[in-house]
Order: structure tokens, then C-alpha cells, then sequence
């Protein structure tokens, strides 16, 4: 991509964000060899303006965010880094600088989702997921049941752990049907959206 460094006297605005959670994680500034040395090493690296020097973020703590995708904003005087984050992002050991937590929780689906997504593109050989897809629709829906059936005896009969296990398994063969029929869990998400009421 074509950055423009010319607005800020060399540098470009960075917000980082999880790239599991979507939390925003922090922000700083790249000039053009930061966003060059980021780009390679695969971590983000800032142009520090206090150390007047570029900074990796977590070269001292081994805190680093690892780089999953670049997006730049309609401008191309913004960046926008989805990352994977090693241990907190703030120096205050906050797990952001804006103080908020950064939990997985719901937005692991959406990790999961393309996830299998990848899997039903790519169908790497030794796979599980691959074998499902592999194996056709009536397979897909026969374990769906299966699941839904002992997800409903643990909920009536067994223990909240199995039955948070085997809900669990019903949610991932439930995206892998879906998946197979071109849908994904965000359609599910728009249809309950359509439905609610306040």
C-alpha cells in the first residue's frame, strides 16, 4: 500500500487492535522505516517520538504484537494493525492503554468462524474439520443431532461441565453445517438481530 507521510511530518497515526477480541489496544506512530521494519519482522514497530527512535513494541518487556493484517484508511494516513498481542499492551502492565479489558469472550466465534471457513477452503489433509466437509452434508447434520442430543441429556441428567462441553461441540459442528451451506454464525447473529424485539 501507498502511505502518505507527508501530514504529520513523517509519521502516520497506528491504532492496534486484537485481532481475536476487535479490543483497541493501543496507539502510536509509524514513520516510513517503522511501517518498513513491521511489515518484515512480522511485530509492530513504532517510530517512538520521545526516544526520537524506532520501537518495537515489547523489545524489552517481551510484550510484542505479532502482526496478522494491515489495513490502511480511505486517506491512506492511518493504519490499522490487527494483531495477536503477547502479554499486556500497556507499559503500565494494563492489558490496553485505554484501560479496558481484553476478553475473548462471544468474539472468539468469529475467530472460529473463519477459522473453518479457511478449513473449507483450504481442506489441509490430517484435519478434522476437513473430513467433515470431506464427508457431505447428511454427515454434517447427522453430527449436529448427535450433539444436540447429548448436549440435552447433560443439560438434564449430567454435570455443568459436560454439558458446557458438549454444547460447546454442538456450537462447532452447527458452524461447520453452516459453513458447508455457505452461511456463517454472523447470519445466525442477523436473523436473532431481525427477531429481537426491546
Amino acid at each position: 500500500m501507498e502511505l502518505d507521510f507527508s501530514k504529520m511530518d513523517g509519521l502516520v497515526p497506528v491504532i492496534v487492535q486484537d485481532a481475536q477480541t476487535n479490543v483497541v489496544l493501543m496507539l502510536g506512530f509509524m514513520n516510513e522505516d517503522a511501517y518498513r521494519v513491521t511489515v518484515e519482522s512480522g511485530k509492530v514497530t513504532f517510530f517512538s517520538r520521545t526516544k526520537q527512535r524506532l520501537w518495537t513494541k515489547g523489545e524489552t518487556s517481551g510484550n510484542f504484537l505479532h502482526v496478522v493484517k494491515i489495513l490502511s484508511d480511505c486517506d491512506n494516513d492511518t493504519l490499522l494493525i490487527k494483531a495477536n498481542p503477547v502479554g499486556p499492551a500497556c507499559h503500565t502492565g494494563a492489558e490496553t492503554c485505554f484501560g479496558e479489558s481484553n476478553k475473548e469472550g462471544i468474539f472468539f466465534l468469529h475467530y472460529l468462524q473463519d477459522f473453518i471457513t479457511r478449513r473449507f477452503i483450504e481442506k489441509p489433509e490430517g484435519s478434522y474439520t476437513t473430513s467433515l466437509f470431506n464427508k457431505g452434508v447428511n454427515r454434517m447434520a447427522q453430527k449436529v443431532g448427535e450433539e444436540a442430543v447429548e448436549t440435552v441429556i447433560e443439560a438434564t441428567n449430567g454435570t455443568d461441565d459436560n454439558f458446557i462441553y458438549e454444547a460447546s461441540d454442538l456450537i462447532y459442528h452447527l458452524i461447520v453445517l453452516l459453513t458447508s451451506k455457505g452461511f456463517s454464525i454472523e447470519d445466525l447473529a442477523k436473523e436473532l438481530k431481525k427477531r429481537h424485539k426491546e
